[in-house]
């Protein structure tokens, strides 16, 4: 009898932790190498959200908390939900869970079926399928195009749906590609929607505060209120707050789903952790100062990161509307070999040998499920990515054609 569950052979191991650990070893080694492959800002927490955590200790908030979060966190989450969303939820509505991927593993969980399909546009983050895997569903992998910018088409969509749909799960700004909705764009995908009333809507809105230029966000919800009682809208702190490793994320959705998820939260890791809550009432609550200058500084490195990759031989970088991430094609470089004698066949070969070659870690396309493209984070300081946008020229410079 096997002893490990076998709903682990449908779960791959996670791309971007493998070229963390590479980029490890190497460094091990006396390599020189600028690590491009994480998702978290280089940005510290504000200091008003530390102090917050510091005196929620000294008050003794120490102690377990209610399963789906403090009373004051939920209301600040309802409030945020009105206040820059237009959506009205009771706090009632909202959970809290550890992280936003928590809160996206608990939805599941309490929905998914066996034989259940889950609609994802690829580029996804590359937790999203195996998500859908270990809850028992069928991921659906619906590739976009980058001369659509790698945003889903109503038509796509449209032929994704099958009766056996139960989700349809959207992230924009997008992790890999950086992609953002109009308000026209997500109409389009809402009306489709809006003709399928067994399908629900799972919104993964984790970079809403990180547009560019004069773009405006939307969600789901908030453009196609006809949608309010089939949509769970998931946030969080990690990215807009600088607070990754806090590990706040939260929802607010119909209520039948909420407390479906607060019940499966109750039996597997019960309340988030007391003193992070507490920081994230003062994030949601206190001062947005920062946001727009550090929105800046990342609307500055992304420029920067467009530019000089364009300028490399076989490489084409659009410029994405959000996020902290570019998502380059390497399709004029496959066919070429290295230095070393290796022919690039793939993007993971191509991202392996700029590794190896120049000390650049980034993570190949293929891994968030559309390819050939690599996934570069330009969530570090302006000097690391010059100089890391310098080494990719000149590694694409030296192959040979």
């Amino acid at each position: 009898m096997a002893f490990l569950a076998a709903s682990l052979d449908r779960v791959k191991p996670s791309a971007t932790i493998a070229v963390l650990q590479k980029s490890r070893e190497l460094k091990a080694k006396g390599m020189d190498v600028i690590g491009l492959g994480a998702g978290e800002p280089d940005f510290d927490t504000p200091d008003n959200i530390k102090q917050a955590a510091v005196e929620a200790i000294a008050r003794g908030e120490t102690k377990y908390t209610p399963i789906s979060g403090i009373p004051q966190l939920r209301e600040a989450i309802a409030a945020k939900f009105k206040r820059e969303n237009g959506l009205d939820y009771k706090p009632e509505q909202t959970i809290v869970s550890t992280g936003g991927k928590h809160v996206i593993f608990n939805a599941f969980m309490a929905t998914l079926n066996p034989g259940d399909e889950v609609i994802i546009p690829a580029p996804y983050w590359v937790s999203y399928p195996e998500m859908v895997s270990l809850c028992g569903g069928t991921p659906v992998i619906v590739e976009t195009q980058q001369e659509d910018r790698f945003k889903l088409t109503a038509e796509a969509l449209e032929r994704a749906i099958t009766p056996r749909t139960k989700w349809f799960l959207f992230n924009s700004p997008s992790n890999p590609s950086g992609a953002a909705y109009t308000h026209a764009e997500l109409k389009s995908l809402t009306d489709v929607l809006m003709r399928h009333e067994h399908v629900w809507v799972m919104t993964d809105d984790m970079y809403e505060h990180l547009v560019y230029g004069d773009f405006t966000f939307v969600t789901p919800a908030q453009v196609e209120p006809g949608l309010y009682e089939r949509t769970i809208t998931i946030n969080g702190v990690s990215k807009a707050y600088a607070m990754t490793g806090w590990r706040i994320g939260y929802a607010g959705g119909p209520l039948k789903l909420i407390k479906a998820m607060d019940m499966i939260q109750g039996q597997q890791t019960s309340g988030a952790c007391s003193i992070a809550q507490w920081a994230a009432v003062e994030a949601l609550n206190g001062t947005q100062a920062f946001i727009p200058t550090n929105r800046a500084m990342f609307e500055r490195r992304r420029d920067l990161v467009v530019s000089m990759l364009n300028q490399a031989s076989g490489i084409e970088c659009p410029s994405p509307e959000g996020a902290f991430y570019v998502y380059p094609s390497v399709k004029g470089t496959i066919g070429a070999t290295t230095k070393a004698g290796r022919r690039i066949e793939t993007d993971e070969d191509f991202v392996t040998a700029l590794l190896e070659q120049e000390g650049v870690a980034v993570v190949h396309g293929t891994a968030f499920g559309l390819g050939p493209n690599f996934r570069l984070s330009y969530a570090t300081s302006d000097e690391l990515l010059e100089e890391a946008c310098t080494r990719i020229q000149r590694f694409c410079g030296s192959l040979q054609r």
